[in-house]
């Protein structure tokens, strides 16, 4: 019973200690922060004799009655932003924006915003907000409109910076800051677009009219490519109705084409059979006549190099047989010298004198008939003037008879040649008929009178002398009668 008793109280005490220390133990969540405040606590980073603890993300021991727990949020806070701002231009604009901040996590921070915000946390956005719509208007106040809209960026930047200070010492920090619209309730804005709409809208018609261009030209190069797809399927179809055509043909050709390769090949037969029957006729011949022919041409070809050679063997022969004879008579006119000219030295004083009065006689006698041949010549020429000379006389006495006589000795041969002018010539034309053929002859036998009468006029117009009276051109301006004109055509036949 006792043992009972004592257990019981032991339960009661352990239960009791549970519920005490449930009471007194508080867990800081992880988006708040735990502010102990009740007795003097010394926190790591703060300054000494705060008179309250922070307690983040851990448990701590609280005593109920001496130390009070309250909780301060650790969450993300928005605030909208609605500024009424003035440029550097003095235009007036409404920019609209967003703040997204929150208390920072260092115990510097939680302390600054629990001394500022622990009762007001609802509070903490509307503060945000006037501070940052400050320096809001402060920093669009140095700004034009071409900046702010050209780089946003750059408005959040000074921003932040501006209200950094401030946050700090709020305890806050800003996550983000962005600037979602510029209002121009002028108009200026839309003023700055138009130049940059309209050639906006410049290049939208440029383009549009160049898509217009180029779907019109791929409209009309596809119904070129359906053109030229029709006339190639044309072609093909003409062309395959041209191959029908053409196998229709041969079909019908083909019972004519058969006969004719038949026969063809019957006449190939027949050929044949004559080119083998000629290659026998040619072998018989090659049997019957030409190898006997060459056995006999080969037989007097033979007999006859043999009987050459026995004449070549005959001739060496006589040859070898007149060498010796000649060597012989050589040596014996040798034998017959040397006994000669011992004989001649004992004869050769006589026949010096002898030959000395030989030549003595015999150029006395060159010298006579030189001297006679001398005389002749003389004479000859001599003569011959005496003949010019007596020409020359006669000519200038009876000038015509002279004429008339060397005409006379060369009177055939004159009409020889007047007749060789109609030697090469195959056909003839005469312009009046047989009268025209009398006269060519007459005229052809007449030429020796023609060229009488021209010595006659050549002699009348020399002087005595057998100087011509005139050097000019002619002879005293006499020119030669040329004989008639007669067609003649030669053949070419």
């Amino acid at each position: 019973m006792v043992i009972g008793v004592v257990a019981g109280a032991v339960v009661l005490a352990l239960v009791f200690i549970v519920v005490v220390f449930k009471l007194m133990w508080r867990v800081a969540e992880p988006n708040e922060a735990l502010i102990i405040s009740g007795s003097k606590h010394r926190t790591e980073g703060l300054e000494e004799g705060m008179g309250f603890r922070i307690v983040t993300g851990r448990g701590t021991l609280v005593v109920p009655g001496v130390q009070a727990v309250r909780k301060l949020s650790l969450d993300l806070n928005e605030t909208e932003l609605h500024v009424d701002c003035v440029t550097h231009q003095g235009i007036p604009l409404k920019v609209r924006g967003v703040v997204i901040f929150k208390v920072g996590d260092d115990f510097v921070s939680i302390a600054n915003a629990a001394r500022r915000f622990l009762d007001q946390q609802r509070l903490m956005s509307e503060r945000v907000h006037n501070v940052f719509a400050g320096h809001l208007r402060s920093i669009v106040g140095g700004l034009t409109v071409e900046d702010m809209i050209r780089d946003r960026e750059k408005l959040t930047g000074q921003t932040r910076a501006a209200c950094g200070t401030e946050m700090e010492k709020l305890g806050l920090i800003v996550d983000s800051l962005q600037i979602h619209e510029i209002e121009d309730p002028t108009g200026y804005i839309q003023n700055l677009a138009a130049p940059h709409a309209a050639a906006v809208q410049r290049d939208a018609r440029i383009a549009q009219a160049e898509a217009n261009r180029l779907a019109t030209e791929a409209e009309q190069q596809s119904f070129a490519r359906m053109a030229e797809a029709t006339r190639d399927s044309e072609i093909l179809q003409a062309g395959y109705q041209a191959e029908r055509d053409k196998a229709a043909a041969k079909a019908r050709q083909a019972g004519p084409l058969a006969d004719a390769g038949a026969r063809q090949e019957v006449v190939v037969q027949e050929t044949r059979v004559a080119e083998l029957e000629a290659h026998r006729r040619e072998q018989q011949l090659q049997a019957d006549v030409r190898k006997p022919a060459d056995a006999r041409a080969y037989e007097k070809r033979t007999l006859a190099e043999a009987e050459r050679d026995a004449r070549i063997s005959a001739a060496q022969a006589k040859a070898k047989e007149t060498e010796l004879a000649a060597a012989a008579e050589a040596t014996r006119v040798k034998t017959a010298a040397g006994a000669e000219a011992e004989s001649t030295k004992t004869r050769g004083a006589a026949a010096a004198q002898a030959t000395r009065a030989t030549g003595e006689a015999e150029a006395a006698a060159a010298q006579a008939k030189g001297l006679a041949d001398a005389e002749a010549t003389r004479a000859k020429g001599l003569a011959e003037a005496e003949a010019i000379k007596a020409r020359a006389a006669a000519l200038a006495e009876n000038q015509e008879a002279v004429v008339a006589q060397q005409l006379a000795e060369k009177w055939p041969e004159i009409v020889r040649a007047g007749a060789s002018a109609f030697g090469n010539v195959d056909n003839m034309v005469l312009l009046n008929g047989a009268d025209g053929m009398g006269e060519m002859f007459a005229k052809a036998l007449t030429m020796g009178g023609t060229g009488l009468g021209l010595a006659r006029q050549l002699l009348s117009s020399m002087n005595p002398n057998g100087a011509p009276a005139n050097t000019g051109a002619g002879l005293n301006g006499f020119v030669p009668p040329r004989p008639e004109k007669v067609a003649v055509e030669k053949d070419e036949g």
